[in-house]
């Protein structure tokens, strides 16, 4: 039986995907095998040493100290794409609102209360509003990922003329990309051409401030921004200044700041991208069954501190050795795996940067005494069999 602690509110749809004959769910259990949060802060949490895996429902783990996780032999997920569709819908609907000054309109709307004359004043008010369609306007993509291919897709489908970059982009939204999309190779190259510009990249130290002063410059007058992704992503000085010029025309974003509150032009929402019950329930699930799989099979899937390993059972015990990547570890592994003559079914080491993970499945004598063996390897950091 694992236990798995719960912090914030999982939806009990993703919950009810942890068999009850496996897993002891709760929100107060004081040596977890394993954790399930949203939105909490873990970054100064002591962990304790049985704790195997913690599973964000949901794509960012700023909350989560990844480094300390890694070092302990903790395996971090997230779920990417499990709340895309949501993030994507916002975005389309704020590209369309922003374009047609609904948020300023449907707010001067409110100030007509108790006008007798409100047909009269709401035909000549609504000129300060008007706006323009989306349709034949150039929309250019920044991160063609899950929610970045969403929004190109839907884009074209509404007419827009659509242009995407992503140095890094991977084979699974390469496919799921719309062909009438242009693939950019240089930034540079494609923030002139584009009459809305949005952003869909990770937070890292070498994404931050990617709409810059530098960047805005190269962008038509008049540019459209939106920002839901992360607030960190624009820099809010140039951006600011950028608008008092009318290089940029409007700011959608779904990170308010003081700085930008109450500014002609931005519209800011409550970090509503992901704050669907659908969107909820699927990073839900997504999280459980990772978790799950972990803890019971050893499979490693959509981790942001390890590498992605599954492989189905091959017969026998499974041993799961997450080491430092380091040279002669296998050879350190199967060396003692050969002393306990044991027969390997099934092997399979994969790394991601300084971090590897070593999973067999072997018939023999796969005990307690092998596992030790195994964990007095310098450079191991977690044993466990299966």
């Amino acid at each position: 039986m694992y236990t798995i602690k719960t912090l914030n509110a999982i939806s009990p749809v993703g919950l009810a995907k942890l068999n009850k004959n496996l897993f002891d769910v709760a929100v107060d259990a004081d040596a977890p095998d394993g954790i399930l949060v949203r939105s909490a802060d873990l970054l100064n949490t002591t962990f304790n040493d049985n704790l195997l895996a913690i599973a964000r429902a949901g794509a960012g783990v700023n909350n989560i100290p990844l480094d300390r996780c890694s070092e302990q032999g903790i395996v971090v997920f997230n779920t990417p794409g499990a709340n895309a569709n949501a993030v994507a819908e916002l975005v389309i609907g704020m590209l369309i609102a922003g374009s047609r000054n609904v948020a300023d309109a449907a707010q001067w709307c409110q100030g007509l209360a108790g006008d007798p004359a409100m047909a009269k004043t709401v035909e000549k008010g609504k000129k300060k509003f008007v706006g323009n369609e989306i349709k034949g306007k150039t929309l250019g993509v920044i991160g063609l990922g899950a929610i970045g291919s969403r929004v190109a897709n839907c884009a074209i489908e509404l007419g827009m003329e659509v242009y995407g970059y992503d140095p890094y982009i991977s084979i699974e939204a390469a496919w799921n990309l719309s062909s009438q999309v242009h693939h950019c190779v240089n930034l540079n190259d494609m923030l002139p051409l584009c009459d809305y510009i949005t952003i869909h990249v990770p937070y890292l130290p070498t994404t931050k401030d990617t709409i810059n002063a530098q960047t805005l410059a190269l962008c038509k007058d008049g540019v459209k921004i939106l920002n839901y992704a992360r607030g960190e992503l624009v820099n809010t000085a140039a951006l600011l200044e950028a608008m008092d010029t009318g290089k940029v025309s409007g700011y959608m974003t779904d990170f308010p700041s003081e700085a930008i509150l109450g500014k002609p032009g931005i519209v800011c929402t409550p970090h509503l991208g992901a704050s669907t019950p659908e969107a909820e329930d699927n990073c839900a699930v997504m999280a459980a069954q990772e978790i799950s799989d972990y803890l019971k099979n050893g499979n490693i899937t959509h981790s942001v501190n390890m590498p992605e390993v599954h492989q189905p059972r091959a017969g026998g015990k499974r041993i799961c050795i997450i080491h430092k990547n380091e040279p002669g570890m296998i050879s350190q592994i199967t060396a003692l795996t050969t002393e306990a003559g044991l027969n390997i079914e099934n092997m399979v080491n994969k790394s991601k940067k300084n971090m590897a993970y070593t999973m067999l499945d072997a018939t023999g004598a796969v005990d307690a005494r092998l596992s030790e063996k195994l964990s007095a390897i310098p450079a191991v950091i977690r044993v466990r069999i299966l």
